[in-house]
């Protein structure tokens, strides 16, 4: 066992820092307004470094969109995205052919591989409400032997993916969404078949926690090489064993010991990231993550000719019709509809 159970704690940036098998997370959180016949904002763009907006005005950033906030199309190659949206929509294109929208609860499972180009476009679709917009995106990485894997994604919809609900002694109560990993006898859904986590012995988890008021959970012991680190988003203060840590702070910690998470007077959000690492060499540069130099300069090289299958999609930062409903259409041809 370890001596210590609280390894580090650290504020929290615009990326937060992970650890093996996670290379990157980031929370966007925009409080959007109406929209315009393009689904974009309705409001004024002006004094916006459109193309690179990444500083909060009037409550929202446009990132990379110029129209319509998010991220069009740019490549990736030799990890994952597990992108989780708790509010808004996220309009999803790809090199491979497939689209959809998901959002409010689902979950997308992205495995690059090989490599592929894909939008994240946030499509504001009510014109008389507010579009508010939050989701994590998570990057987690592909073994060496997986990177070669076909791009492709998988849908965990809201509606199917576990909750678990705990009450302490006095009567306070926990609420988990397993997004991935096993917890109080409960198991996920099925992650992407070439991923890390698809392997229960790697042990990898993605839970979302939210706390009452003066609520109590136990995240419990799972292995000595367990690298875990709990995000504390928002509310005002939690005690991880008995240390206080505030709102916007990140924990990592022991992953053989059982550790206590008591919240204070508001309630608490929190995202758990944990799992055996990979263990292997990592070279990165931008959108391309392998294992040698050697491969990065291969993958730059594969893009320029290849441009990983090319863009089917006409506009970089399309978006489907505002009156699409939530649907994911596969590569295959496979269709999901919610």
């Amino acid at each position: 066992m370890s001596d210590n159970k609280i390894l580090h704690i650290q504020k929290l940036g615009f990326q937060w820092q992970t650890e093996d098998p996670f290379l990157m997370t980031v929370h966007h959180k925009d409080a959007y307004p109406q929209g315009n016949g393009e689904q974009g904002p309705n409001a004024s763009l002006e004094g916006r470094n459109l193309g690179e907006d990444f500083t909060t005005k009037d409550g929202f950033r446009m990132y990379h969109g110029k129209t319509v906030p998010g991220f069009p199309a740019h490549p990736h190659k030799g990890f994952e995205t597990v992108t989780i949206v708790l509010e808004g929509f996220v309009d999803h294109f790809d090199s491979t052919g497939a689209n959809g929208r998901y959002g409010n609860g689902d979950v997308q499972w992205l495995t690059t591989g090989k490599g592929c180009l894909h939008s994240e476009m946030f499509p504001l679709v009510h014109m008389d409400q507010d579009n508010p917009l939050e989701l994590f995106q998570i990057w987690l990485n592909l073994a060496a032997k997986d990177k070669t894997a076909n791009p492709d994604y998988k849908m965990l919809w809201a509606e199917d993916i576990p909750v678990i609900e705990l009450t302490d002694a006095a009567g306070k109560k926990t609420t988990v969404r397993l997004i991935t990993g096993n917890l109080e006898g409960k198991t996920s859904l099925e992650p992407a078949a070439a991923s890390w986590a698809h392997d229960q012995h790697h042990h990898v988890g993605i839970y979302l926690i939210h706390l009452e008021p003066e609520a109590k959970f136990t995240l419990p012991s799972v292995s000595k090489t367990l690298n875990r680190n709990v995000y504390f988003y928002q509310g005002e203060t939690i005690h991880v064993e008995g240390t206080a840590v505030q709102a916007s702070h990140s924990v990592k910690l022991a992953g053989d010991q059982e550790i206590e998470i008591s919240n204070g007077n508001m309630n608490a959000y929190i995202l758990v990231l944990e799992g055996e690492p990979i263990g292997e060499p990592v070279a990165q540069y931008g959108p391309f993550v392998m294992n040698t130099e050697q491969e990065i300069r291969y993958a730059f090289n594969d893009y320029r000719r290849t441009q990983f299958g090319g863009w089917p999609w006409g506009p970089y930062d399309r978006v489907n019709e505002r009156e699409a409903g939530r649907f994911a259409r596969h590569g295959d041809g496979r269709v999901e509809e919610r």
